[in-house]
Formats: structure tokens, C-alpha cells, sequence
């Protein structure tokens, strides 16, 4: 974009009649900043919460870092895929665009639906939980174990107690600071990543130098608290992985917003997507050099999810764990910013092109940021704190997997046109690498389907309504009388 070209975007485009045109998003984020989405969607909420549930689920160390292994193999091909559809369309949306332009709008409105609520504000409620978990190291109350009131059971139970109220507090913060500007909020998030990949570096440089761990512990087993067969429960945990990895695509929410899209996207996702891959095994390696695998559970076999806090302490002693603690709730608060930034660009571009409330599309004139969206997106997010978080964590990874699979496989369609720019990378041994993609997520997905009926009734229940508020909003939208 030309300088002229965006100062005039910046104030708003006069039509021929003389009326301004509404404001739009701008093309200011370079690679660092797109980068640095990528990362602190990923780094977040799963390397400091799913170790623990591993343990318990394969018991063997050599499987806890081989489905990290697999997972980022999993994310790199996906990075690679979307990266291609990516610079073919280099528009806000992400999956939405994608899916719209392959199967048509209504599954191109049903994942705009799903990302609404599994694909950001769960993951955005999942996030601020883990925070208050490493907070609970201070304050125990603020511990999801320690929720003062508990109704019903299982994936639908809900809970209430300091872990809500504080993550519910955090989300409103944060969904207030987006309201500001995007070259703002971007500045924050290039700070609190920086933080956070400076604590996870000296975690685990310090961790491997000065702690006191043993590196007996990799040959040490623990005792399985899942019952289901262990090729059987690798797919399950990999719902966990996919979770933690998820945040590979981050980038492709905001093309609209990158400044050359077709160069700074695919730099932003395989550069990000490898950094985090090779934190994650190291972070791994720190956790059970720290810990046997059997101390990774509580004394009622339940899953320590702040389990950095829990090496930490191993490590360090008490007094250096609570100041990793508080380190590592910062760095979580870097992972809630990220997703309230990108969530509301998906709502946005899908009310641009009238598959959404059109009031999401709103664009303030003076932040320049989609304020509606954000507000629904952090309301959503807060409610979300109430599903307990294992739950919630399986049902993010579940959606998420299916909707990945299906951007992926429309490789295989928008590469029959002759003027579709192919990625080298995607295009060696062709078509292996989206093939190997989505085998995966449709064996992971299927194995779901078999072990957690609960979650995938959850799971169908969303994806059908978003199916069915599409059509009755096309319907309503047709019996509108054409303006005059």
C-alpha cells in the first residue's frame, strides 16, 4: 500500500456522493509482530498444563516426549498448508475464508461459529484458568481444584470459585485493552512475549545447569490412571497436543492486517511454529528431569496441571518455585492477549461479507479495531470459565482437529486452478504432507468419537446449531425488503 493509499485509509475513503466510507483494517504488522502472535498463541496454556495429564494417561516417559514429537510434526505440516492457502487469500478469517471459498458459505459460516466459541473464547477461558492455577501457588483458593461450588457432572458440570472470578476479571482487562488499536495492543504483545520467552529460556537453562533434578527419572514409569488402551489413549492425548500446538495458524487470522502478507505469513508461521516446537520438547525435558512422572499426579491420582510451578519447586526449592510461578502467570497473560486480538478478526470478516451480525464488522473510527466482536468474544470467554478445565481442553482439540482437517483437504480442490500460487515446501513428495495432515486428525477424531461420547455430542451440538443459525439467518435476511 502506497503512502497516499494509506493516509487515505487511514481517515476513511470518500465515496462519489462525498460521504466517507466506513473504516477498515490496515495492512501495519510486520513479521516480528506476526511472528510474535504465533508464538504467544501457542506458548500458553498447554506446555504448562498437560505434562501431568501425560503422565497419568501413558505413564511412560519416552511416550510423553514422542507425542510432543508428533505434534510438532502435526503443526509444521499445517503451518505449511496454510501458509499456501494463506498467501492465496490474504484476507482476515483464517479457516472462514478457506472453508467458504472450498465448501460454500455454510460450512464457511459454521467455522466462524465454531471459532467463536471452541477455536478462541474456550481456549481464551482455558488460558486465564491456567493463570489462576499458577497463581494458586500464592493464593490456594485460586487453585480449579479448590472451585467453591460444583454442578452437575462430567463435560457438562460447571464450576464457580476463585479461578473464575480471577480469569473472568483477566479476560474483561484484556478485552478492554484491544479496544485501543492494533499497533498498541501489539506493542503489549511484543513485550509479554519477550517476557515470556525470557522465563521459559531461564527456566530451562537454569533448570538443566543449577537444579536438582535427576536424569534417572526418563527411565522411570509411572503407573497408568486411564484404563483405555495406550494406541488408543495416544489419540485422546493427542487432542491435548493439538491444543497446545493450536496457535500455529494465529497469523492467518489477521493477513488483512499484514504488510506484505504473501512474504511476512509464511516467515511468521513455520518460524513460529519450529521455535515453539523445540521449547516444547525442551520444556519436556526439564519437567521430567525435574520430576518422575508418578510425582506428576497428587495423592488422589488426580493431574497436577500447574506443573511448572510443581518442577519448579523440585528444581529450585519452595522460595524460587513462587517466583517462577508468578513468572509463568505473566507469561500466560501474554497467551489470553493473543487470542483476544485474533478471535475478533474471524467475526469481523465474516460480517464484512454478510454471513455474520453486521454489527461485528463495526469498525471504531478512531482505535480502528473491531470493538463489537472483541466485547462478544471476552463476554463468551468469561461464561466459558464455569466447564472444568480437562473438559474443555479435549472439546477445544476436538473442534479445532475437524475444522483444520477440512481447511487442509481443500488443498486438494483450490489446487486444480491454474493461476494458484504453490508453496515448494507443500508441493515435495505432493501429496504427502496434507495427506499425512489430515490421516492423522481423522484418526485422532475418530478415537474421540469412540472414548469421549460425552465431549463429541458437545462437539456435533455445536457445529449443528452454527448450521442451523446460518440458514435461519439467510432466511430472515431474504425476507428483509431491499432498502430504496
Amino acid at each position: 500500500m502506497s503512502e497516499v493509499a494509506e493516509k487515505t485509509s487511514v481517515l476513511g475513503q470518500r465515496s462519489s456522493d462525498g460521504s466517507v466510507k466506513p473504516a477498515t483494517l490496515l495492512r501495519q504488522l510486520g513479521i516480528v509482530s506476526a511472528t510474535a502472535l504465533v508464538i504467544s498463541n501457542m506458548i500458553g496454556t498447554g506446555i504448562f498444563t498437560t505434562t501431568g495429564f501425560l503422565a497419568g494417561d501413558l505413564g511412560s516417559p519416552g511416550l510423553v516426549l514422542t507425542i510432543w514429537v508428533v505434534g510438532a510434526l502435526f503443526a509444521l505440516a499445517g503451518a505449511f498448508c496454510y501458509s499456501e492457502l494463506g498467501i492465496n487469500f490474504p484476507s482476515s478469517g483464517g479457516e472462514y475464508v478457506y472453508l467458504t471459498r472450498a465448501y460454500g458459505p455454510t460450512w464457511g459460516f459454521m467455522t466462524g461459529w465454531v471459532s467463536f466459541f471452541a477455536g478462541f473464547s474456550a481456549p481464551v477461558a482455558a488460558a486465564a484458568l491456567a493463570c489462576s492455577s499458577y497463581l494458586g501457588h500464592f493464593f490456594p483458593a485460586l487453585k480449579q481444584e479448590n472451585a467453591a461450588w460444583t454442578v452437575g457432572s462430567g463435560a457438562f458440570a460447571l464450576k464457580l470459585g476463585g479461578a473464575q472470578i480471577l480469569a473472568s476479571g483477566l479476560i474483561l482487562l484484556l478485552t478492554l485493552v484491544n479496544f485501543i488499536g492494533t499497533s498498541r495492543v501489539a506493542k503489549i504483545q511484543n513485550a509479554l512475549t519477550a517476557t515470556k520467552l525470557l522465563v521459559i529460556a531461564a527456566f530451562i537453562g537454569l533448570g538443566l545447569t543449577v537444579g536438582a533434578g535427576n536424569w534417572d527419572h526418563f527411565a522411570l514409569e509411572a503407573p497408568r490412571t486411564s484404563t483405555i488402551p495406550v494406541a488408543a489413549q495416544f489419540a485422546i492425548s493427542l487432542f491435548w497436543i493439538y491444543v497446545c500446538y493450536s496457535g500455529w495458524n494465529a497469523a492467518t487470522y489477521v493477513a488483512e492486517e499484514l504488510k506484505r502478507p504473501e512474504r511476512t505469513l509464511p516467515v511468521a508461521l513455520t518460524f513460529g511454529t519450529a521455535l515453539v516446537a523445540a521449547v516444547y520438547l525442551a520444556l519436556n525435558v526439564v519437567f521430567i528431569y525435574a520430576l518422575p512422572l508418578a510425582d506428576m499426579t497428587d495423592e488422589k491420582k488426580n493431574p497436577i496441571v500447574a506443573i511448572g510451578s510443581e518442577a519448579a519447586k523440585a528444581l529450585f526449592g519452595p522460595q524460587m518455585a513462587g517466583v517462577f510461578s508468578a513468572l509463568m502467570a505473566l507469561s500466560l497473560v501474554a497467551t489470553v492477549n493473543a487470542m483476544v486480538t485474533i478471535g475478533p478478526r474471524v467475526y469481523y470478516a465474516m460480517a464484512q461479507n454478510g454471513a455474520f451480525f453486521r454489527v461485528a464488522a463495526h469498525v471504531h473510527p478512531r482505535w480502528r479495531t473491531p470493538v463489537v466482536a472483541i466485547l462478544c468474544q471476552g463476554v463468551c470467554a468469561v461464561l466459558m470459565t464455569a466447564t472444568p478445565f480437562p473438559d474443555l481442553i479435549v472439546y477445544i482439540g476436538f473442534t479445532l482437529t475437524f475444522f483444520a482437517v477440512l481447511a487442509v483437504a481443500s488443498l486438494f480442490i483450490f489446487r486444480r486452478r491454474a493461476n494458484w500460487q504453490r508453496l515448494g515446501v507443500v508441493s515435495f513428495a505432493w501429496p504427502l504432507m496434507p495427506a499425512a495432515f489430515i490421516l492423522v486428525g481423522v484418526w485422532t477424531i475418530i478415537q474421540g468419537v469412540r472414548l469421549r461420547p460425552d465431549i463429541s455430542v458437545a462437539v456435533v451440538l455445536t457445529i449443528g446449531t452454527g448450521a442451523i443459525v446460518y440458514h435461519i439467518w439467510r432466511a430472515l435476511k431474504q425476507r428483509r425488503p431491499a432498502p430504496r
